[in-house]
C-alpha cells in the first residue's frame, strides 16, 4: 500500500512509528566501506505502450566491475525511487549494498534496474492524474512482466550487455511491489527465477490471496523465493498481510520450492527489510552458476507431481500446422488430430511418426473413435458429422448441423456440442439426431465419465464444466455447473476447450491457464503448465499403455509421459469411489 503526493511517491514503507525500529539496524554491508568501488547510477524516463501513455522514472545501476564484453546479471526493483535511497536513517541503501556484495563476490556482477510505477498525467492543472501502481503491481496477469520484457529491459540492453539467462535474472519489491515481483516471475520463469519479497501484499487487493492455492495446485516452476514479513503488518479490508505471507511460505514449502521466510515483529514499513537486505541478497544469489530447477519430488503432498513423470517434460511431436485440435486415440494407442484451417487429419503412431491420414476434411475439428473402429469427426465446414473407416473411406452420419466436439459411447451413440447455438446434440444408433440440452453460453469440449454414466460439457465463456446424468434413452438429466475451473486474471472466461478422462475419474480440461485436473467431486486439484504460450485446445491419453498425455496447442502437438492412465470410450469401467 502506497500514498502519493502529486507525482512524488511517499512510502508507507519508510514509516518508523512502530516504536520497534531499534530492533533492526543496518549493518556494515549497508554502509560505504573503504576500498570498495562505487557503481554508477543514472536516471531516465519512460513512456509506456503496454500501459498506454503512462510515464515513470527509472534508474540503472551499473557496478564498477561491469565488463561490456561479458553479459551481466540483472535485478529489477519495483518502487525504484525508494530502493535507491541511501539515507542511513530511512533508506534501503541498495546501491551501496550491491557495491559491497559484488565486491565481496557474494553476488555476480549485476546491473540493477530501479523502476517506479506509472502515472497517466492529467490533461491540465484542474484535473487529477491517474496513478497506476495498484493496477500494475497488484494484478495477477502477465501484463507487467511483458512491460519489463518488451519495453524496459530491451531499452536498458541498448546500453549494457544484459544476460538472457533466466537463472541470472532476479526481481524484487516491497508491499505491492513484492507481489508484483512474484507475479512477474510466476508468469515468466523463462525470464526471472529469483524473487525477493518484503511485506508482500498477498491479499485481496486484486485477487492476490489466491496465490497460496495456485502454488499448491500448479505444476511447480523453477523459482527461488525469499519472503519477509512482520506480525504487526497491515490487517485491513483486503486481508491480513501477516496471514497472507504465512500462507505463501507454507504453500511454497508444501510444493517443495527453494524458499525462505524471515519473520519479524515490524509493521508495514522497511525497517526490518532494509536491515536484512544484504543477507537476503546473499541467500537469493547463492551459487549463481547452479541452475534453479523446479521441484520434482515432494513426497505425497502436491497432487500434480504424483501425476507427472519426474523424468518427462513436454516433448514436441508435430509442428508446422495452422491450428491443431481434436486428438483421438485408437485401439493401438495411436493419436489422430486435426489441422482445421488446412483441412487435414494427421496420425501420430506410437513411435512418434506423423503422417497425413485424410485431406479435404471439411474443416474437421473434434475427433473420437467409436466401438466399431471408425474415426468420427465434426466436419463443421460442411455442416456434417462424418465417420472414417481405417482405410479413409468417409460416411456421413448427420447433416445440416453446427458442431465443434464430440464423444462416442460404447453403444455407438454420439453426443456433440454446437457452440454457436448453445446446444448439445444426441445421435442415436439409427443416426436420428435431437437436441438434448440448450442454454450453456459456449458449449465446447465434451466427454463421458469412465463408466459413461455422466456427460461433461465445458463452457468456454465461463468458469464451469457442466455435468449431466445420461439417461437410458440418451437424454440428459440433473445438469449442474459442477467443475469449477481457475480463470485468468484478466477474464472470467476459462477458455475451457477439449477434455479427456483418467481411469480413476479425474477430468483433464484444457484452458487458458493450463491443463486443469479436476477430481470426481468437481474440484481443481492440479494444473499442468502449457508447453508453449497461447492456445491449448484439447488433450487425450494415448500410447500402448494409455499413459502418454497428448495436447494440441496452436500450431503444434506435444506429448508427455504421466503416471495416470486414460480410458478408451468403447471399454467403459467404473471408477473408484472418490474422497469427498
Amino acid at each position: 500500500m502506497m500514498r502519493f503526493v502529486t507525482t512524488t511517491i511517499t512510502f508507507l514503507l519508510l514509516m518508523t512509528g512502530s516504536g520497534l525500529a531499534q530492533q533492526y539496524t543496518i549493518g556494515p554491508d549497508s554502509k560505504r566501506q573503504a576500498g570498495v568501488p562505487e557503481g554508477k547510477l543514472t536516471q531516465a524516463k519512460w513512456t509506456s505502450k503496454i500501459f498506454p501513455e503512462t510515464v515513470r522514472d527509472y534508474w540503472v545501476y551499473v557496478p564498477a566491475q561491469y565488463d561490456a564484453s561479458k553479459p551481466a546479471a540483472v535485478m529489477v526493483f519495483q518502487d525504484g525511487q525508494g530502493y535507491i535511497n541511501v539515507d542511513e536513517e530511512r533508506g534501503w541503501m541498495t546501491p551501496i549494498v550491491l557495491d559491497n556484495l559484488i565486491h565481496k563476490g557474494d553476488m555476480p556482477v549485476t546491473i540493477g534496474v530501479f523502476i517506479n510505477p506509472g502515472v497517466l498525467p492529467a490533461l491540465n492543472d484542474t484535473q487529477q492524474a491517474r496513478y497506476n501502481r495498484s493496477f500494475e503491481y497488484d494484478a495477477l496477469g502477465d501484463r507487467y512482466a511483458r512491460f519489463l520484457i518488451e519495453e524496459i529491459l530491451p531499452e536498458v540492453a541498448k546500453s549494457y550487455n544484459l544476460t538472457d539467462n533466466p537463472n541470472l535474472r532476479a526481481i524484487a519489491g516491497s508491499s505491492s511491489g513484492a507481489i508484483c515481483a512474484f507475479t512477474a516471475a510466476w508468469n515468466r520463469p523463462d525470464v526471472f527465477r529469483r524473487v525477493l519479497s518484503f511485506i508482500g501484499s498477498y491479499t485481496n487487493l486484486r485477487g492476490g490471496q489466491i496465490y497460496p492455492s495456485l502454488i499448491r495446485k500448479r505444476e511447480p516452476k523453477p523459482l527461488r523465493v525469499f519472503l519477509q514479513d512482520g506480525n504487526n503488518d497491515l490487517d485491513i479490508y483486503s486481508g491480513s498481510w501477516w496471514v497472507g505471507n504465512q500462507d505463501m511460505a507454507a504453500a511454497l514449502q508444501f510444493a517443495g520450492y527453494d524458499a525462505k521466510f524471515v519473520k519479524g515483529v515490524e509493521a508495514h514499513n522497511s525497517i526490518h527489510g532494509r536491515a536484512i537486505l544484504p543477507d537476503a541478497l546473499r541467500w537469493l544469489w547463492r551459487e549463481p552458476e547452479t541452475p534453479i530447477r523446479k521441484p520434482t519430488s515432494v513426497g505425497d503432498r502436491q497432487w500434480v507431481t504424483q501425476v507427472l513423470d519426474p523424468d518427462s517434460e513436454w516433448e514436441e511431436v508435430s509442428s508446422g500446422h495452422k491450428f491443431t485440435e481434436g486428438p483421438a486415440v485408437d485401439k493401438q494407442g495411436n493419436v489422430f488430430f486435426t489441422d482445421i484451417p488446412n483441412n487435414r487429419i494427421h496420425k501420430i503412431d506410437t513411435a512418434g511418426k506423423v503422417t497425413v491420414f485424410k485431406e479435404n476434411t471439411g474443416a474437421a475439428n473434434g475427433l473420437m473413435f467409436g466401438p466399431d473402429g471408425k474415426l468420427y469427426a465434426c466436419a463443421n465446414g460442411r455442416k456434417q458429422i462424418v465417420a472414417y473407416s481405417p482405410d479413409g473411406r468417409e460416411e456421413t452420419i448427420a447433416q445440416d448441423v453446427e458442431s465443434n466436439d464430440l464423444v462416442v459411447t460404447a453403444a455407438g451413440e454420439i453426443y456433440f456440442t454446437d457452440p454457436a447455438n448453445k446446444k448439445v446434440w444426441f445421435i442415436d444408433k439409427n443416426h436420428a439426431k435431437r437436441v438434448v440440452h440448450e442454454g450453456i453460453d459456449r458449449p465446447n469440449g465434451i466427454m463421458l465419465s469412465p463408466d459413461q454414466s455422466l456427460l461433461t460439457v465445458a463452457d468456454s465463456w465461463g468458469k464451469w464444466v457442466w455435468s449431466f446424468q445420461v439417461m437410458p434413452d440418451g437424454s440428459l438429466a440433473n445438469g449442474q455447473p459442477f467443475y469449477r475451473l481457475e480463470t485468468p486474471d484478466l477474464s472470467d472466461r476459462s477458455g475451457a476447450d477439449g477434455m479427456t478422462m483418467g481411469r480413476d475419474g479425474h477430468l483433464f480440461v484444457t484452458s487458458r491457464v493450463g491443463l486443469q485436473i479436476c477430481d470426481q467431486p468437481g474440484r481443481v486439484i492440479g494444473i499442468i503448465g502449457k508447453p508453449q504460450p497461447g492456445s491449448l485446445s484439447n488433450a487425450v491419453f494415448a500410447g500402448p499403455d494409455l499413459q502418454t498425455l497428448y495436447v494440441t496447442a496452436g500450431d503444434k502437438v506435444f506429448r508427455r509421459k504421466v503416471r495416470m492412465k486414460g480410458v478408451l470410450p468403447w471399454a467403459p469401467i467404473k471408477p473408484p469411489v472418490p474422497r469427498l
